[in-house]
């Protein structure tokens, strides 16, 4: 099963997002914050970050890769798809670096339909899609 997902506009991959079992994830099955959180689902996906090249970001293209690894998932029988995206609204900085939303924004999980479960910080929901 491939580990992600690939975004092309006109011909050229312009962004990435890597959406495997949640269970393949050590980072995610061993933090307790989550842990707190997260119901026991051994079909329940996660979708641990994007990529999108600079010259290409605030035109949806998270926003599609998000849609892509719901699909993904739900092909190869995910009960549910999760993430651990970035509260933009609740950061106490005026500017935040691509790189510090490596796991995505919570408004791009909201415009793909999933829905907040929890925090594990104030800046950092858990959002999750049932399938």
């Amino acid at each position: 099963m491939p580990p992600g997902i690939l975004a092309y506009v006109e011909g050229t991959a312009v962004g990435w997002t890597r959406v495997v079992p949640r269970s393949a994830v050590p980072g995610v099955v061993r933090n307790r914050a989550l842990r707190r959180i997260l119901a026991d689902d051994p079909a329940a996906w996660w979708v641990t970050c994007f990529a999108v090249d600079r010259r290409y970001r605030s035109i949806g293209v998270a926003t599609e890769l998000l849609n892509a690894a719901v699909a993904h998932a739900r092909q190869y029988g995910a009960s549910a798809i999760e993430g651990h995206p970035v509260d933009i609204d609740a950061l106490q900085a005026e500017h935040v670096s691509g790189s510090a939303l490596f796991t995505g924004t919570m408004r791009t999980f909201i415009a793909a339909g999933f829905r907040e479960i929890g925090r594990t910080y104030p800046s950092r929901p858990v959002m999750r899609q049932d399938l």
